[in-house]
């Protein structure tokens, strides 16, 4: 079996300010999605480790930037869940002037890994982020997790529904189906994200 450099994984901050982040130089790609999405679930699929990423049955635990180093050069970035946190106002806009501001400037960034429930694609939110994506020119790669709760027909149609519009407004973005329960899709989506990480001079 291939090694699985994400596995590599580690945590190595939780930032509440961009200047707490590594420095910007090598390569590395960010998580982003509603906090019921999946997300962590997702990233410690991807990185074959359990407990990564915290996951938690009270959605918006991830109040911080997190950072998880592959080795000196890649990364893996956790971005807050946006939705269903339970922070005050004040807290939540510096979060959305944060993010932003990392997405726009960070020169190291090689991709946007959108999260999304299957169940319930392309919420306002995602929309921003992936007219965000393309106006910036960032890859977006949609992963459409909690594929296991959809029979493999419905599975289909929603995939194709998402890739149909994606195609329609968000041309540069691609989807797929992933289960962090029974592991599908998950050796593709990896494939890609090493791909962005590794394909490149970091």
């Amino acid at each position: 079996m291939p090694h699985n450099p994400f596995r590599d994984a580690r945590y190595l901050i939780s930032a509440h300010r961009l200047d707490q982040l590594p420095a910007d130089t090598g390569a590395e790609i960010a998580f982003a999605g509603r906090s019921n999405a999946g997300k962590s679930s997702a990233l410690n699929a991807i990185c074959e480790q359990q407990g990564l990423a915290r996951t938690s049955k009270t959605p918006g635990r991830t109040q911080q930037i997190v950072v998880f180093p592959l080795d000196d050069a890649h990364r893996l970035i956790d971005l807050p869940g946006y939705g269903y946190a339970k922070v005050p106002e004040s807290l939540r806009a510096h979060w959305r002037s944060v993010i932003d501001t990392y997405l726009r400037t960070r020169a190291s960034l090689r991709g946007i890994v959108l999260v999304m429930d299957a169940r319930h694609p392309l919420k306002d939110f995602d929309r921003t982020m992936l007219d965000f994506t393309g106006a910036t020119g960032r890859r977006c790669l949609c992963l459409l997790t909690k594929a296991d709760k959809l029979s493999r027909g419905e599975g289909a149609r929603v995939l194709e529904g998402v890739r149909r519009e994606l195609a329609a407004n968000w041309p540069g973005a691609e989807a797929r189906l992933i289960s962090a329960l029974d592991g599908k899709g998950v050796d593709d989506a990896r494939a890609v994200l090493a791909g962005w990480l590794f394909s490149e001079p970091a």
